[in-house]
């Protein structure tokens, strides 16, 4: 039986260490995520308001260039007006009006512009930042799996039970004490009972939504910050204004799709922790009873 336990040691210590490892890891890589879905979330917020400033932008233009219409055939009237002195008088009342209405209106404007770009230039930024969380999160999830020499330990350690198990009765007839033995084999054989493909599963799913959120992300920052370029914004025919608006569209949606991803990478990783935790406890069962 000495040999059996001898071997039963050698074969089971070390695994409690690189779980710990995987744990550590998955833990780094749910924080990553996290941060990846509060950024997501961040730039789809600030894309709605972005949008609702740039409807009154919009709004305004036209309020704006139906006062320069009125503007104009006010000045047009003048010329042809027969009662000029009574005219001029009502003229310079209503025109200083609308002079002021423009002026007003041009003013809201720029302040708006202005507010819409920096919302736009915090959405790419925050897309961008949320690309970059993905993008780690992805390369952790791609090597936090369990390594094939971990998995061909715990068989290892599996079979070792076994053949300890199976000393022990050799050794109760023989008289020797088995106490030891048992002790081990109750908490190093429940080994037989773990699943380590469930670790890798939540490994693969939390890689594949990270690598959805970084693909979507990525495309979201290039289309935000196309967006708001002033040679797109200063476009003002009907189809440069229907182009911005896509592509600001485009980037809200772009930036829901990859906070999803990331909350799903989040997601993954939280359940790979809990896959992990269960190896983890009889790990460390089984090697509190062999030291």
């Amino acid at each position: 039986m000495y040999d059996a336990l001898r071997g039963t040691y050698t074969a089971c210590v070390g695994i409690d260490e690189e779980l710990a490892d995987l744990k550590k890891k998955a833990g780094i890589n749910t924080a990553v995520t996290v941060v990846g879905t509060a950024t997501g979330v961040g730039a789809t917020v600030t894309g709605v308001v972005k949008s609702s400033k740039d409807s009154k932008i919009e709004s305004l233009e036209i309020k704006l260039e139906q006062l320069r219409e009125i503007e104009s055939k006010n000045q047009q009237q003048e010329s042809v007006e027969n009662n000029f002195d009574a005219f001029a008088s009502e003229f310079e009342t209503s025109y200083s009006s609308i002079a002021q209405q423009l002026k007003d209106y041009q003013s809201e404007i720029d302040k708006l512009t202005e507010q819409s770009k920096n919302l736009g230039n915090w959405r790419t930024g925050l897309l961008a930042g949320s690309t970059a969380t993905n993008i780690a999160g992805a390369a952790i999830s791609g090597t936090n799996k369990v390594s094939a020499g971990l998995k061909e330990q715990i068989n290892s350690c599996i079979s070792a039970v076994d053949t300890l198990q199976q000393s022990m009765m050799q050794a109760r007839l023989n008289g020797e004490d088995i106490t030891e033995a048992q002790r081990i084999v109750e908490a190093c054989k429940e080994y037989e009972y773990v699943d380590t493909s469930k670790i890798d599963n939540r490994a693969k799913g939390a890689m594949i939504s990270s690598v959805v959120g970084a693909t979507t992300g990525l495309a979201g920052t290039i289309t935000s910050a196309t967006a708001n370029t002033d040679k797109t914004r200063n476009d003002n025919t009907a189809s440069g204004n229907q182009k911005e608006k896509n592509l600001n569209t485009a980037s809200n949606v772009l930036s829901g799709v990859t906070t999803v991803a990331s909350a799903t990478a989040t997601g993954f990783n939280a359940a790979q922790i809990s896959a992990i935790k269960k190896v983890a406890e009889v790990a460390e069962k089984c090697t509190g009873v062999l030291k």
